[in-house]
């Protein structure tokens, strides 16, 4: 929906938090879930839709009469479609994901060609009205173990500029601007800001990327770097960037500094953790958190040094045998915006206040999706609420935020 905030940007919530990789699945889940938050927080007004889809789901979807369909259940119902996340490709739900989240990555050609659809796919549902954009969120590259050197990060860049080229036909053919959101996240290629920033420099914005892409879409070097800064940015997840102990203002000033989008802000709170010595009642309730389902990677700082931790269960191994001392832990686990307390430690929900401060006196981005995907792995204590009442309490304390 759109707000009233500086530069009216669109608010929703992503898809992810319902299980579903099939197309069959994502419809149902629609007309079951985002109606009936449409009706808590938008019931007078259109109510835009953060749609994930798998590679599955996107394939089905993209069926004319299937894609009809759809655009007239929208229609009907005071619905549209602003921002896709084609972040994780495969089954999301259900099973063992961790970092096979990331795969197909931008190493890959099958990770171009779906988000190439997915692409498509938006241009097809986004309403041609002044001022709407589209948006894609993915993933940071690829997950840094997988990444050898230059060539890997090469080919990654290459991969990204083939797929501008197709936003970029997009805008030409509808008159409709889509953007590619790229998402560091934790022990991923891009991690951290800076990294993010760099890689756009160095490889998507330098004068060869650009002469290259010139090439490839048919343009002079002024039209082709700027439809590479038209269609590329990134997507700010908050959890991702407290997590890294990324200062908010900093952090979201980078991005326009170098010329570079944030296509979208995914609004989502992680774990804040204090630490000093071995806690045992803090890691006690943390064993809690430490499912075998998605990655949950750590994040310590003692005396202002940074200590990462692929996941909970290696962080909390090592634990036993730290130097006593005070230290923070950060945790990569979604928990939902409006629980500021978990037990005996705290969310990073204050981090989130603040860059919702920001976004409330100024135009930083157009596409605001609430993303707390870990909904059916919360211990049962913290989401007692049913989902629909649960996502809508998270939309409207990001509402009074924004209006305060």
């Amino acid at each position: 929906m759109r707000l009233s905030a500086p530069g009216r940007p669109h608010l929703t919530y992503c898809t992810n938090i319902h299980p579903g990789e099939s197309w069959e699945e994502v419809r149902a889940n629609l007309e079951r879930y985002v109606l009936a938050v449409k009706t808590r927080v938008a019931p007078d007004r259109a109510f835009g839709i953060g749609l994930r889809l798998s590679a599955q789901a996107a394939e089905a979807l993209a069926q004319p009469r299937e894609l009809e369909a759809f655009r007239e259940f929208l229609d009907r119902h005071g619905l549209y479609v602003f921002t896709i996340n084609g972040f994780p490709y495969g089954p999301f739900h259900g099973v063992r994901v961790k970092e096979e989240v990331y795969l197909p990555d931008w190493l890959d050609e099958s990770r171009l060609v779906y988000t190439d659809r997915l692409a498509n796919l938006l241009a097809s549902l986004l309403p041609l009205e002044p001022g709407l954009e589209g948006s894609v969120s993915t993933a940071p590259g690829a997950f840094r173990a997988r990444v050898g050197g230059d060539a890997d990060v090469a080919r990654m860049a290459d991969l990204m500029l083939r797929h501008v080229a197709t936003l970029h036909r997009i805008r030409e053919e509808t008159g409709k601007t889509i953007t590619l959101a790229i998402e560091p996240e934790p022990c991923c290629y891009l991690e951290t800001v800076s990294e993010t920033v760099a890689f756009f420099e160095r490889w998507l914005l330098s004068r060869s990327a650009v002469s290259r892409f010139a090439d490839t879409a048919g343009l002079d070097r002024g039209a082709a770097e700027a439809a590479l800064r038209r269609h590329m940015g990134a997507c700010f997840d908050t959890c991702h960037m407290a997590v890294e102990f990324e200062e908010p203002r900093a952090a979201l000033d980078a991005f326009p500094a170098a010329g570079i989008r944030v296509a979208k802000v995914q609004l989502s709170a992680g774990l804040a953790v204090p630490l000093d010595g071995k806690d045992p009642a803090a890691l006690r309730a943390l064993r809690a958190f430490a499912e075998g389902v998605y990655l949950h990677q750590v994040v310590e700082r003692r005396d202002g040094q940074l200590t990462r931790f692929l996941d909970l269960p290696e962080a909390l191994s090592a634990a036993a045998t730290a130097e006593p001392g005070p230290r923070e832990w950060r945790v990569h686990f979604h928990v939902p915006l409006f629980r500021r307390e978990l037990g005996p430690f705290l969310s990073t929900q204050d981090y989130l206040r603040d860059v919702l401060d920001l976004l409330a006196r100024e135009d930083r981005s157009g596409h605001l999706e609430v993303e707390t995907y870990t909904w059916d792995v919360l211990p049962e204590e913290y989401r007692r609420e049913d989902i629909v009442t649960a996502v809508a309490r998270e939309l409207h304390w990001v509402m009074e935020r924004l209006s305060a």
